[in-house]
C-alpha cells in the first residue's frame, strides 16, 4: 500500500507529521528518506509533537541517535548521514533500540543497510514547486495496517 500527498511549508510539514503519528504503533520502523533540506527532522518534530513531546527536537546528526521518553513508549530519531560503515551502528548497540516498546524514525538508512531491521514503513520526500512531495510505503503488514488507519479505512 502506498500514499502520495503534497506539503507546502514547514508547518504543514509539522501537521502532516502530527497526523501521521496518530498511527505508528510501537515496534514501528520508519525510514525517512530524501536529499538534505527536503524535511525530515521537520516531520520528526511533528510526529512527536503528535505524540505529545513538547521540548526541542534537534537532528541527530552527530550523536546518531536521540532518545525521547513519553507516555508508554519512547521514539527513537536516528540520523545516519555521518555513518561510514554500518558496523559502526554495532559499536553502538543499534539492535537494542528495535524493541516492541519503542518506535524507531531512521535518516539516510542506506548507511546502517545489512545492520538494521526491515522497514514497516517508508517516508520519502522530494521537491516539487514550492513544497514536498511525500510518498508513505507499506513493507510489512505492521505499515499496512497503518497507511490504511491513516487513509480512514
Amino acid at each position: 500500500m502506498q500514499i502520495e500527498k503534497e506539503v507546502y511549508g514547514e508547518e504543514a510539514m509539522e501537521n502532516f507529521g502530527a497526523t501521521f503519528s496518530s498511527v505508528l504503533k510501537s515496534g514501528a520502523v520508519v525510514y525517512l528518506e530524501g536529499d538534505l533540506g527536503m524535511g525530515k527532522t521537520t516531520l520528526v518534530r511533528g510526529v512527536l509533537r503528535g505524540l505529545g513531546y513538547q521540548g526541542p527536537v534537534k537532528s541527530p546528526t552527530y550523536t546518531i541517535v536521540e532518545p525521547y521518553e513519553l507516555a508508554g513508549f519512547e521514539v527513537f530519531h536516528f540520523d545516519l548521514y555521518r555513518v561510514a560503515d554500518a558496523e559502526e551502528l554495532e559499536f553502538i548497540g543499534v539492535r537494542d533500540y528495535f524493541t516492541d516498546a519503542g518506535v524507531c524514525l531512521i535518516e539516510w538508512a542506506e548507511m546502517g543497510q545489512g545492520v538494521l531491521p526491515e522497514a514497516d514503513l517508508v517516508v520519502s520526500l522530494s521537491l516539487i514547486r514550492q513544497g514536498r512531495h511525500v510518498s508513505l510505503r507499506a513493507n510489512t503488514e505492521k505499515g499496512d495496517m497503518a497507511l490504511s488507519a491513516l487513509r480512514g479505512g
